[in-house]
């Protein structure tokens, strides 16, 4: 298993286990396949992101295949820019359980971190995968609400449950 920062070398494998993960777990995201089917290489590109700017996204590789990945989402307002959105997280259903998932997430707060400015993590997950619910806890990060009606899915509606991870900072900059 290797962890690492994705880049933009690596959209044709992101865009194809993203899509893979709009099919596998519909009800995980608020956005379908075919949306994201029809983004154009360069969206792709974006939300990969890079190690500054606005996106950072992070793989988990076994060899040479990209088998799960998470997403960081900063902001560029002063008012929100010490929080950063978790989002994007897939894990291949065959590679669950073997400490991919915390791996991908211990690199999302170890890169979160890094920037001064920010001091809390954020994320949705959808009413009722306890999976997830498992994986984000172990990490750190504490559920504070539940949004009802959020998403409609093939089931009926399910609420978003909203959960945050406070980073350890010496002191909060005011920038």
């Amino acid at each position: 298993m290797r962890i690492s920062t994705l880049t933009a070398t690596d959209v044709a494998a992101y865009r194809t286990l993203m899509l893979e993960a709009y099919e596998q777990a519909p009800d995980a995201f608020t956005t379908t396949a075919a949306e994201r089917e029809a983004e154009p290489d360069s969206w792709w590109v974006k939300r990969i992101g890079g190690a500054v700017g606005l996106a950072t996204s992070f793989g988990a590789w076994q060899g040479s295949k990209l088998v799960g990945t998470v997403a960081l989402e900063y902001s560029a307002k002063p008012k929100t820019r010490h929080s950063a959105l978790v989002l994007g997280m897939y894990l291949q259903p065959e590679q669950r359980g073997k400490g991919f998932g915390l791996a991908l997430l211990n690199a999302a707060i170890a890169s979160a971190s890094a920037r001064p400015e920010v001091v809390a993590l954020t994320l949705t997950l959808t009413e009722g995968n306890a999976p997830a619910l498992g994986l984000y806890r172990s990490a750190g990060f504490v559920a504070w609400g539940t949004q009802p009606q959020a998403i409609r899915t093939s089931t009926g509606l399910k609420g978003k449950v909203h959960m945050s991870l406070a980073l350890s900072k010496s002191h909060a900059p005011a920038a």
